[in-house]
C-alpha cells in the first residue's frame, strides 16, 4: 500500500529513500514477507536530473520480478554501443559494444528515472507488508541501548518517528544516516563536476553517452522524447565562474560542443535552469552500525562516467535482499543486532564496487581529467586503433559496464512470471 499520513510508529526494516536502491530492496523484501516501510521526502519522483541509464543487468532484474512488460512499454531509447571517433577517419569504433552481449537485453535502455521508481513502487504496492510514506524526510535516528532502533522524520503536517527492527540508508550521496551515524569512508579526488540541463529539440543527435570534448569542456547528451538531456562537465569547482560568464556564453559553448542543437540552444532559459552536481567518487570502509546498513550512493557514490550508477544501486539492492529477508522475517533483528548478518552484505558487493570505481579513476585520469584541463589525453589515438583491431574486447567492455563484475539474481522466493505483472 501507499501513504501520505503518520500514523505508522513501527515497521520491520526502514527504508530511508526512494531511489532505485531502495524501491528494489523494499519490493523484494515486502514479496519475502517482510514489514518494510520506505519513509520518501518528496511527495513525487518526478527530479529530472538523475541517471536514466537502465543496464542490460537492471533488465535482467525486471524480467524475473515480472516487470519487464511493463518496462518495455515505458518511453525510451537504446543505446546498443558506445563508441569513439576512429583516428584514421573511418566509421566510429565501437569501445563498449552490448550487442555482444548474450543475453535477452543487449543495450542501455534510457528512461526517465521517475518512470522506472513509479514502476517499481507500484508493483512494491501490490504486497500487503509495503508502505511508502511520501514527504516524510528523515532528520536523524533514533537510538535505543546504543544500537539504532528507528529514525526521526519530519512531513508538512509535523514530525514524528518510525521505530524498526533495521534501518536501512538509501538516501544517497549526502545520507542523513550515514551521517547521523559516522560512518567513515574513502574519498578519491575527481577533477570535474556536471551540470545538468535539457535543450528541447527534434533534432536526432547521436553518440548517446559519449562526451563531446573541447579543450577545458565536455558534454555528454541523452536522447529523450522531444529534447535532450545534457550533462556539461567541467573543472571541478567552477560553478560560481561558469554562472557569472551568464547564459549566452553557456548557449554558445553548448552549440559549440553540439552544433547539431545549434538553433535550439535559445530554449536554455536561464542559469537557473542549469543544475550542478558536485561529483563525488567515495565509499565507505564499513556499510552498516548497530542498526543500519547503507546501500547504492550511501554507501559508495560513483561517478557519472559510464552510468553505472543505477546498475550497481539494483544489484546492492537484489544482494541484500537475499541475505536479510530471512533474518527479518524471524525477527532475528528484533532484540539484537546479528552484525555478522549485515556484514554479508558488504563482504558480497565491496569488490564489484572497488572494480567499478577502479575504471572510472582510471578513466578520471587519463582522459575526462585531461580533456578538462585542456590537455592531450594519454595515447589518444591508442584505444580506438586497438578495439578496431580487436573488436571482441567491446564484448568483454560491455560486460563489465552492463553487467558488472558480479551480477546478481533475483531470489526464486522474490520472482514472478511476465504476466503477473500485465
Amino acid at each position: 500500500m501507499t501513504s501520505n499520513g503518520t500514523t505508522q510508529d513501527r515497521t520491520t526494516c526502514a527504508v530511508v529513500g526512494g531511489g532505485p536502491a531502495g524501491l528494489v530492496l523494499a519490493l523484494l523484501l515486502a514479496r519475502a514477507g517482510v514489514d518494510v516501510t520506505v519513509l520518501e521526502k518528496h511527495a513525487d519522483f518526478l527530479r529530472d536530473f538523475r541517471g536514466d541509464t537502465v543496464h542490460p543487468s537492471t533488465m535482467q532484474a525486471l524480467d524475473e520480478l515480472g516487470l519487464i512488460d511493463r518496462f518495455l512499454a515505458l518511453p525510451h531509447s537504446r543505446v546498443e554501443a558506445i563508441t569513439l571517433p576512429d583516428p584514421a577517419g573511418g566509421a566510429p569504433v565501437p569501445v563498449v559494444d552490448f550487442s555482444r552481449l548474450r543475453m535477452a537485453y543487449p543495450y542501455i535502455a534510457m528512461v526517465p528515472q521517475w518512470d522506472l521508481l513509479d514502476l517499481l513502487a507500484d508493483a512494491a504496492g501490490a504486497e500487503p507488508g509495503f508502505t511508502l510514506l511520501r514527504e516524510h524526510e528523515v532528520t536523524d535516528v533514533v537510538r535505543t541501548g546504543g544500537r539504532v532502533t528507528g529514525v526521526r522524520y519530519r512531513t508538512p503536517q509535523g514530525e514524528g518517528t518510525l521505530g524498526a527492527d533495521l534501518v536501512v540508508a538509501c538516501d544517497g550521496r549526502w545520507s542523513v544516516v550515514r551521517r547521523a551515524v559516522g560512518l567513515p569512508s574513502r574519498h578519491f579526488p575527481v577533477p570535474f563536476d556536471a551540470w545538468w540541463f535539457q535543450v528541447p529539440t527534434s533534432r536526432p543527435v547521436g553518440g548517446a553517452l559519449v562526451p563531446r570534448v573541447h579543450p577545458g569542456r565536455a558534454l555528454v547528451t541523452i536522447p529523450r522524447e522531444g529534447y535532450l538531456q545534457m550533462a556539461y562537465l567541467g573543472p571541478k569547482g567552477t560553478d560560481a565562474a561558469l554562472r557569472a560568464r551568464g547564459i549566452e556564453a553557456f548557449r554558445a559553448e553548448v552549440a559549440e560542443l553540439v552544433p547539431e542543437v545549434a538553433d535550439d540552444v535559445h530554449r536554455i532559459a536561464s542559469m537557473d535552469d542549469v543544475k550542478h552536481l558536485d561529483v563525488r567518487l567515495e565509499r565507505l570502509r564499513r556499510w552498516s552500525a548497530p542498526g543500519v546498513l547503507c546501500l547504492g550512493d550511501a554507501a559508495h557514490a560513483m561517478s557519472p562516467i559510464g552510468g553505472i550508477g543505477v546498475n550497481l544501486a539494483v544489484q546492492d539492492a537484489i544482494a541484500a535482499a537475499r541475505v536479510l529477508a530471512g533474518p527479518l522475517r524471524s525477527g532475528a533483528f528484533r532484540d539484537a543486532f546479528p552484525a555478522h548478518v549485515v556484514a554479508r552484505v558488504q563482504a558480497r558487493r565491496r569488490l564489484p564496487t572497488a572494480v567499478l570505481q577502479g575504471v572510472q579513476r582510471v578513466m578520471h585520469a587519463r582522459a575526462i581529467g585531461p580533456a578538462i584541463a585542456g590537455e592531450q589525453a594519454a595515447a589518444p589515438d591508442r584505444g580506438p586503433r586497438l578495439f578496431r583491431r580487436v573488436p571482441a574486447l567491446g564484448a568483454l567492455t560491455a560486460r563489465l559496464v552492463g553487467i558488472g563484475p558480479r551480477p546478481e539474481r533475483v531470489p526464486v522466493w522474490a520472482r514472478r512470471p511476465r504476466a503477473a505483472a500485465l
